[in-house]
């Protein structure tokens, strides 16, 4: 007699288990707005208190940056992938390197960098990027930046390039 002891047991355990998968929406059903095939939204974020704010697009394979004259102070770069691969943005000069996160098609990131005087490189540091034209280079110069992210006077050094970044 333990043959219907050991149904009720499967029945009552499969049960659990379709409860469990259900919560976890492990279902692979084929609804069209699924949240697993939506890609997620851009991230939102604002510079720190004192660095000035700079968009960098990174497509498929440049980088557009908002800005073509900097001076000495902190800069937030805030890079959007509107490509169809992964990228990131690397900012290299002056003794320092600084990579923000590896960033899917349509999600942004954040690069927090202190600049000084100075020329530094910009690019995309996955494998074979920069090499593909992902990559662009600023020269710092001039007033520091003060903290409400503006110079008090025109930068020293004539702009540098409006060139989309296709290369130096």
């Amino acid at each position: 007699m333990t043959e219907p002891r050991t149904r009720a047991l499967l029945a009552v355990s499969a049960t659990a288990l379709a409860g469990l998968l259900a919560a976890c929406g492990g279902g692979g059903g084929g609804g069209s707005s699924s949240p697993a095939t939506t890609p997620p939204p851009a991230q939102k974020s604002t510079a720190p208190a004192g660095a000035t704010r700079v968009t960098a697009d990174l497509a498929d394979f440049r980088i557009t940056l908002s800005r073509q004259t900097y001076a000495p102070g902190t800069y937030t770069f805030v890079a959007t992938n509107t490509g169809h691969h992964e990228h990131a943005l690397e900012v290299e000069g002056q003794g320092s390197e600084n990579r923000s996160s590896t960033v899917s098609p349509g999600r942004s990131t954040t690069l927090t960098v202190t600049l000084k005087d100075g020329k530094y490189q910009i690019y995309c540091p996955i494998d074979g990027h920069k090499d593909l034209g992902m990559k662009t280079q600023i020269t710092v110069a001039g007033a520091p930046v003060n903290t409400s992210g503006t110079t008090p006077t025109a930068p020293a050094s004539p702009a540098p390039s409006t060139s989309p970044g296709n290369g130096y």
